[in-house]
């Protein structure tokens, strides 16, 4: 048994998300496939399912009662550590091989217990990552129930309604800054911000008054205006202490050939994302600026049997 599930692209709206403000993201053509097989004991490509970097592969494992051990294969297209969901689109795939040796997966099913893991090895995390990669296309994150639910996620008083939402087809230029930032620390730290800080609360705010505009400016084909709105974003996510100086060189490299840009993902690193009609002249700016860049497209499809 074999399954896949897409990367995501957070357009708007990280680590606001969590505090319960609208997020949009989208799925990406680059995905993570998972390949079971029986076994006398569990291992995770060769080797022990125990070692730190299986932890995901692991709890999902824990997820889901299987007949018996397995060997499982894990090959990724999305690169760790870049805020492109590389942990949730093996989670997903993972939980989609072992639902599918079953007999049957559910989306629903596997995107809430896809939240949950990322939950468990994370200490506090948004079921974005892995809602998208269950669903697929385009997703909006809102705290209460509008038109397109998918499905609704709580957990401690907390709750994230995620709606399917039509975005138009769009180049977007990732440009990876090659540094690592473990999600968790960022997390916990915009929440001792919030919670102390006025000023960061309301940035969060904003943060979620701007994911409704961009949505509202990408429907509207006016990529000058959710290009703004992407750099003002930028800003506020440098001012709840996620940005880093190489991001900004990016972005600010990025921003002279496109409509915007800004980080996307947890932060501390990884990558920005821009919003470009010129997506070859910007991956040439980014990698001037000494990044790494590419271009992606949404992806319709969420996980799936393979």
């Amino acid at each position: 048994m074999a399954a896949s599930a897409p990367g995501k692209l957070i357009l708007f709206g990280e680590h606001a998300v969590v505090f319960g403000e609208p997020a949009l993201s989208t799925a990406i053509n680059l995905r993570a496939e998972v390949y079971a097989r029986p076994h006398p004991e569990w291992r995770a490509d060769g080797g022990s399912i125990d070692e730190p970097r299986y932890r995901y592969v692991k709890a999902a494992v824990a997820k889901v009662k299987t007949s018996g051990p397995l060997w499982l294969e894990i090959r990724s297209m999305v690169p760790s550590g870049a805020g492109l969901g590389s942990s949730a689109a093996v989670t997903v795939a993972t939980l989609g091989t072992l639902h599918g040796i079953g007999g049957s997966i559910d989306a629903k099913t596997i995107a809430r217990e896809g939240f949950e893991v990322e939950h468990e090895v994370q200490g506090r995390a948004s079921p974005i990552d892995t809602s998208t990669a269950s669903a697929g296309g385009g997703l909006l994150v809102l705290p209460k129930p509008q038109d397109g639910l998918l499905w609704t996620i709580e957990r401690d008083a907390r709750r994230w309604c995620l709606h399917r939402t039509d975005l138009p087809s769009l180049d977007f230029v990732i440009g990876n800054s090659g540094i690592s930032a473990a999600t968790g620390p960022l997390v916990a730290n915009v929440k001792e911000r919030v919670d102390r800080s006025r000023e960061a609360a309301g940035a969060v705010r904003e943060i979620g008054r701007i994911t409704l505009d961009g949505l509202d400016a990408l429907r509207r084909n006016d990529l000058v205006e959710a290009g703004h709105l992407m750099d003002r974003n930028h800003a506020l996510l440098t001012q709840l202490g996620v940005g880093h100086p190489m991001l900004d060189r990016l972005a600010d490299a990025a921003r002279k050939t496109s409509y915007g840009a800004k980080l996307t993902g947890a932060g501390g690193g990884g990558s920005i994302v821009a919003l470009s009609d010129r997506p070859q002249e910007t991956v040439e700016a980014i990698r001037a600026a000494g990044g790494k860049a590419f271009v992606v497209r949404s992806d319709p499809t969420g996980v799936a049997t393979l």
